[in-house]
């Protein structure tokens, strides 16, 4: 029995000692974690979202109607200025050619007769029968008529084969500038309506220099106020992770527009470093523009900082353990760590406590 009774008395004591070393070791628990002043780098920059775009793009139509014979390029070829692109066939319709057949029949006959006409006033002048006003207006009439039936050839012969009298093909469409084919926009086959004074016409072809790549995008309004042109900017292609490109910001729109409820700004970014991969139109692609930056400062987490108006504090502590605030002059912050101008330094530690429970 006494066996017994010893052995609960040890686990009592036991257990009470256990219960004493816990209890104290909870009371050396200061109740929050030590920061330390360190140097760092710190960047200020706004987010623009956009995607990668041709500093130049065009469409290509055609300047008579018909239908699309051959296609001499495809996706992706690198064109000439001046090398041909599209052959279209004149398709007219039985109306248009009837109209332009009967117009060079009449022009025809307008120009037989004003040549009769001037051949007697000719005669007539040389045998000094006429005036040399009659014999002019004659020949002028002659003159204007020869023009009208050459025009009413020219039509008719390009409603027929696309070429005209003198040879000059019209219905090959060449290419405007030099550049990369971007899209094709219509197949063999296809009819083509004429880009005329009062419709736009059919685009046939999108052409680009794509030597000339921007960063066109939108940037929020709560930094587009600390934004200048010609501030430097790193791009992120999404499509090419790890490759770094490098652009100056060329242009800010000054209106902004709705979009999903968030007012946005548009801006350019001309990219001056392209890396090493090949850029395509169209890659969706990020850009942090660079406000400001700072090399080598003091800094500390932002979220150990506490603001009262204008001023900032920090609660440090000291080798004893006692706590303090402190009021400090901050700097350039970019969200997550902000620069220490005065009030602490290089070493010290800066209390954070920890978050407060909601109840």
């Amino acid at each position: 029995m006494k066996k017994f009774i010893w052995i609960a008395v040890i686990v009592v004591v036991l257990a009470a000692v256990i219960f004493v070393i816990v209890k104290s070791s909870g009371n050396n628990d200061p109740g929050y974690k030590l920061v330390e002043v360190t140097r760092d780098n710190i960047v200020e920059k706004a987010l623009a979202t956009g995607q990668i775009e041709p500093l130049q793009e065009i469409q290509v139509k055609s300047k008579i109607s018909g239908i699309v014979k051959t296609l001499h390029v495809e996706i992706g070829d690198d064109v000439k200025a001046g090398e041909r692109l599209i052959t279209i066939a004149p398709n007219p319709t039985p109306l248009e050619f009837a109209e332009a057949k009967r117009n060079l029949e009449l022009a025809q006959v307008d120009f037989d007769n004003a040549e009769s006409i001037f051949n007697r006033k000719k005669e007539l002048f040389n045998n000094k029968l006429s005036s040399q006003e009659q014999y002019d207006i004659a020949q002028a009439e002659y003159s204007e008529s020869r023009l009208r039936l050459q025009m009413a050839n020219e039509k008719f012969d390009l409603l027929q084969k696309g070429v005209t009298v003198d040879g000059k093909d019209e219905n090959t469409i060449i290419s405007p500038i030099t550049g990369t084919v971007l899209e094709k926009l219509v197949n063999e086959g296809d009819p083509v309506v004429p880009l005329t004074s009062y419709q736009a016409g059919t685009p046939l072809l999108s052409l680009a220099p794509m030597e000339k790549l921007i960063f066109k995008g939108t940037v929020d309004e709560i930094d587009v106020g600390k934004l200048t042109e010609g501030m430097p900017c790193d791009i992120k292609v999404g499509a090419l992770p790890g490759e770094a490109l490098k652009g100056r910001l060329s242009k800010i729109s000054p209106k902004a527009k709705k979009q999903d409820n968030t007012t946005l700004f548009d801006l350019e970014i001309q990219i001056t470093e392209t890396g090493d991969k090949t850029l395509r139109a169209g890659y969706s692609a990020n850009a942090d523009i660079i406000i400001s930056k700072k090399d080598s400062i003091l800094v500390i987490p932002e979220r150990l900082v506490e603001f009262k108006g204008d001023t900032a504090f920090v609660e440090i502590a000291d080798s004893a353990g006692a706590v303090e605030s402190r009021k400090i002059e901050v700097g350039l912050s970019d969200g997550l760590n902000i620069e220490i101008i005065d009030g602490l330094a290089l070493g010290d530690n800066v209390v954070e406590r920890p978050p407060k429970e909601i109840e």
